[in-house]
């Protein structure tokens, strides 16, 4: 089911406009003719800086407020930088909110996470069970930070009235991922190694982990649209998992991706580097019951892009 037609007359502000999820929800919002979009360049707005904020409020009025904007990275990122992950992250979530709420926006769409859950949710993740303990150590800094944006816009909502609504976002992939490896998620980080690899004729891929941890990933695209539908149809304060329903092993994700880029050598899984949580799949009934949002993009297909894409940029060429 698409989106868009509703948000057309909406002066909508996206922050993280120009990040990965970010351009993909822009180009929908234009392509839907949203009137007003303002999607500022970090360079521009430093959303952890309250003068920033409170000066981008102030430029125009405001509708409709997508935060996308995060300090984000995988498990190595994680690791390294636990304490900068959840002070930027809790700067910008509350700042940006506040300043909404203050301006009298008419709804605010955060923009949680996967990481939020705790490290031993049944599976499929519910979002009941969301306050059921404490989140994976390598993501908790992250994912705590999430959470504290879904308890502030239901305690806004309960005390102001103020229509903030929170999605969990599964794993993302698709192109124009962050390729860069001191930062990347495992997709990327996956196919720049085995193309680097084949590129090199070298004999193997260290993985990190045993491989048995499972992951759900979707399609960035189809996030991008999950997200405008919510902004168009639900208003409630209970958060929604948006997903694609599904859980790979990173063995079999790894597996795959050698498929599809053509490594002919071995995979190894280093089980002394951390998996992370063990097993990551969501209940998207919510989803598609209060929005009727569904994923349309097979793994497989979505992949096969991504690595289309990875090759034709700079970076894939060089390798």
């Amino acid at each position: 089911m698409s989106a868009g037609g509703a948000l057309r007359e909406r002066s909508v502000l996206v922050t993280g406009g120009a990040g990965f999820l970010g351009r993909y929800v822009v180009e929908r919002l234009r392509r839907a003719e949203c009137e007003r979009i303002l999607a500022p360049r970090q360079a521009e707005c430093d959303l952890t800086a309250e003068r920033d904020v409170a000066r981008l409020f102030a430029a125009g009025p405001v509708d409709l407020v997508i935060h996308l904007a995060a300090c984000v990275g995988g498990i190595g990122f994680n690791l390294e930088r636990p304490g900068e992950i959840y002070y930027q992250n809790v700067l910008m979530n509350t700042l940006v909110m506040e300043h909404a709420r203050r301006a009298g926006v008419r709804k605010f769409v955060g923009i949680g996470s996967v990481c939020a859950y705790p490290e031993h949710t049944p599976v499929p993740f519910r979002e009941e069970d969301l306050w059921s303990g404490y989140p994976e150590p390598t993501n908790a800094a992250y994912g705590l930070s999430k959470k504290m944006m879904l308890v502030q816009g239901q305690a806004y909502r309960a005390q102001y009235g103020f229509n903030a609504v929170h999605l969990l976002m599964m794993n993302l992939y698709g192109p124009g991922d962050n390729f860069d490896p001191g930062s990347s998620h495992v997709i990327p980080a996956l196919i720049q190694r085995f193309v680097a690899a084949r590129a090199a004729g070298a004999p193997e891929v260290v993985v990190w982990g045993d491989g048995s941890a499972t992951r759900e990933f979707l399609y960035v695209d189809d996030a991008a649209r999950g997200i405008l539908l919510a902004a168009e149809r639900y208003d409630g304060g209970d958060p929604v998992n948006l997903g694609a329903g599904f859980e790979v092993s990173t063995r079999e994700l790894a597996g795959l991706i050698a498929k599809l880029t053509d490594f002919q050598g071995r995979i190894v899984f280093d089980a002394s580097k951390p998996s992370g949580q063990r097993r990551r799949m969501a209940d998207v009934s919510r989803a598609k019951r209060e929005f009727g949002f569904e994923a349309e993009v097979a793994l497989r297909e979505g992949l096969q892009r991504t690595i289309e894409w990875y090759l034709r940029t700079s970076a894939g060429a060089r390798v």
